[in-house]
């Protein structure tokens, strides 16, 4: 069976202050706040998805915000760096972006791009590139216009404890094309125009540590219900242990750790994060599943109230 995916559809990380992430991720950047939600598996703690004007695939960067997170520690079996892609001409309002609002940067080449690189308050590791390709964002917040707002997804770069291993299943399972090496990087593209760029380091890498600031998962993208299902046959069949499917309301998903030791996932297009509330308000309310509807009450009282915040330097 011959499967590609048009590239990343999600990433997840921990971090730990709730209010601190909606901060730093629409205050700073920018970026929609599409969902707000719990994580399935531990209805304490909320699952907040940013992304473009509406959250499509390519764009959403998730988070759960644990407030006794220990702090991680990069490293293999993780995503490295999370890249965010803008338009064309936007990469000196980054600069100043960044400088105005006392974020840290640090300026790199790589493949004939030029990336910007910092951290979230938490220590995840993120980084800006310009390319032409990708839908623009329409969302404007803060001190972001829509001209230069985060388009969604650049790529990533992963870190692997088998590099290649790691590099095999891209080619050979998740269908991507091997474009070029520099250094210790490996490039590899899908087909899609966001979240269409990995760079996989070559060098092995010991075992990161799970905890804020690092990555719990990476998704890849299936085009519907269909398709996700022919993906699990598809990733089973090459010789990996994929999850069941497990409905996540806006998506369908199934997970498998890859050799080199990262947490993938797949996950469907559809049906999106309108499927719940309409587009116009989007992340405004708390969305809870139907077998926990009845219990809003007590799920409202143990999550920390949040809001969305114009920064003070950009009232």
């Amino acid at each position: 069976m011959t499967m590609k995916t048009a590239g990343i559809h999600h990433i997840t990380a921990f971090v730990t202050d709730a209010q601190r992430n909606v901060d730093f991720y629409a205050g700073v950047l920018g970026l929609r706040l599409v969902k707000k939600t719990i994580n399935f598996d531990a209805p304490e703690v909320y699952h907040l998805y940013f992304g473009n004007e509406s959250g499509s695939p390519g764009t959403a960067i998730t988070f759960f915000p644990w407030a006794t997170a220990r702090r991680g520690r990069i490293g293999g079996g993780q995503v490295g760096y999370t890249g965010f892609v803008v338009p064309p001409g936007s990469m000196e309002f980054w600069q100043n972006r960044l400088q105005k609002l006392n974020v840290p940067y640090t300026q790199t080449e790589r493949f004939g791009e030029t990336y910007i690189r910092f951290q979230d308050w938490d220590g995840l590791q993120l980084e800006i590139v310009e390319r032409e390709e990708g839908s623009a964002s329409e969302w404007a917040f803060g001190g972001v216009p829509a001209d230069k707002a985060i388009k969604g997804f650049g790529g990533a770069v992963l870190n692997s404890f088998a590099p290649d291993k790691t590099a095999k299943l891209l080619e050979q399972v998740m269908g991507l094309e091997k474009v070029g090496e520099e250094g210790e990087l490996v490039r590899f593209r899908s087909y899609g125009d966001l979240g269409n760029v990995i760079d996989m380091n070559r060098t092995p890498m010991g075992w990161g540590a799970g905890g804020a600031g690092t990555v719990h998962h990476i998704a890849w993208r299936a085009k519907d219900e269909v398709d996700h299902r022919k993906w699990r046959e598809h990733i089973a069949q090459s010789g990996f242990q994929p999850t069941p499917v497990v409905d996540r309301q806006y998506f369908n998903a199934i997970y498998f750790r890859e050799e080199g030791g990262i947490l993938f996932e797949i996950a469907s297009d559809t049906p999106g994060f309108a499927v719940d509330e309409p587009f116009e308000a989007l992340g405004e309310k708390l969305m809870l599943p139907g077998w926990l509807e009845a219990n809003r009450s007590q799920v409202e009282q143990g999550l920390p109230p949040i809001e969305v915040n114009r920064l003070e330097a950009d009232v």
